[in-house]
């Protein structure tokens, strides 16, 4: 009898506990994005005109969960809204909880999503931005160039406005692509692993958030590896007042060497940027330049080899109103590759930025 009151309570514990872990509300996507639209002229010494209008659009669809015992689990699909390539941006899932984050899937390296960059409100920017859409330069890059990749990233908790990442892509032969300026220029040293010889990729990031007395600090460090070299970089950020003033660097190691799909070796890269940028109200202008010494394999306006480039951006923005910003660039730059002539120009681009 008392085996079977036993048997009995166990079967009410295990029903309640499979009630109990199933009683979270189901996940429902949402969707968000944005929409940038440009209007643009510029004016190069070498290459012909580039493109008068430029568009980029993403559609997000996001969804989360929070299970009984507090943890949330989520997923984010990004959606690109015209592409050549991949339709899907970046596709992940991800966990959170009092012992930090965890995501899993197709996403930045936490080397990527710490490192600080200059202040910049503009659509072209010096960092990462949009300057080889316009004219035909090497395009400045202080974070990683491995790009979304399919692998695993860890994010602990902030604990004294410290905060660490470690992410890890896995030798998996289907895993990475050789990174492309949005020109469809090669630019660092990663190469297309689909054809079967897939590389580790390890990133570290840490950073630090705090205020003092109205004054906001931000600052970063990340490193990366992969299988023909590393980089490593760090960024800072100070808010005073209606300022922010900051700057990012990124080195990259040289001992690339060479493979069966590169056909020139990547020599050290240095960049740098630096800024400033002033809001009020719905207004903001920021004022940033940015360095690159880039070696060879690096490709800029078709032409590959090692060079410098300068670049100079003003940037302005007003918000409209809810999600709608109109942003402007002023730019200027001069790219200079070994034993190619130099190119240099201006130009300006203005549009529409909408966030849904």
């Amino acid at each position: 009898m008392m085996k079977k009151i036993l048997f009995a309570s166990s079967a009410l514990v295990a029903v309640a506990a499979a009630g109990s872990a199933h009683a979270s509300e189901p996940i429902q996507l949402s969707v968000g994005g944005f929409m940038n639209q440009w209007v643009g002229v510029a004016d190069q010494d070498v290459g012909e005109r580039k493109n008068a209008f430029q568009s980029n659009t993403e559609i997000h669809f996001t969804g989360e969960t929070t299970l009984d015992n507090g943890i949330q689990v989520g997923a984010v699909v990004e959606l690109e809204g015209e592409t050549s390539s991949d339709q899907i941006d970046e596709q992940y899932l991800y966990i959170n909880g009092g012992f930090g984050r965890l995501e899993l899937g197709k996403n930045d390296s936490a080397a990527d999503s710490m490192q600080l960059a200059a202040p910049a409100v503009g659509p072209v920017g010096v960092n990462d931005g949009d300057l080889s859409i316009w004219v035909d330069s090497y395009l400045i890059d202080t974070s990683s160039r491995a790009g979304d990749q399919n692998r695993a990233t860890y994010y602990t908790p902030s604990i004294g406005g410290f905060r660490a990442g470690v992410s890890f892509a896995d030798d998996s032969g289907r895993n990475g692509s050789f990174d492309t300026d949005v020109s469809g220029s090669s630019i660092g040293g990663y190469h297309d692993d689909t054809a079967g010889d897939g590389d580790n990729i390890a990133s570290v990031g840490l950073e630090y958030s705090g205020d003092f007395n109205g004054v906001s600090l931000g600052v970063s460090a990340m490193g990366e590896n992969w299988a023909e070299g590393n980089l490593y970089g760090g960024g800072v950020n100070v808010g005073i007042a209606n300022f922010t003033i900051g700057g990012s660097y990124s080195h990259t190691e040289d001992d690339y060497g060479r493979n069966e799909r590169q056909s020139a070796r990547v020599s050290d890269t240095d960049q740098f940027d630096l800024g400033v940028s002033y809001a009020m109200d719905a207004a903001a202008v920021s004022l940033t330049y940015g360095y690159a010494d880039y070696g060879d394999g690096s490709t800029s306006g078709g032409r590959t080899g090692a060079g410098e480039l300068n670049q100079v951006d003003l940037g302005l923005s007003y918000t409209l109103g809810a999600g709608i910003a109109w942003r402007s660039s002023v730019f200027w730059f001069d790219n200079e590759v070994e034993g190619a002539e130099d190119n240099d120009g201006y130009g300006a681009v203005t549009g529409i930025a909408l966030t849904f």
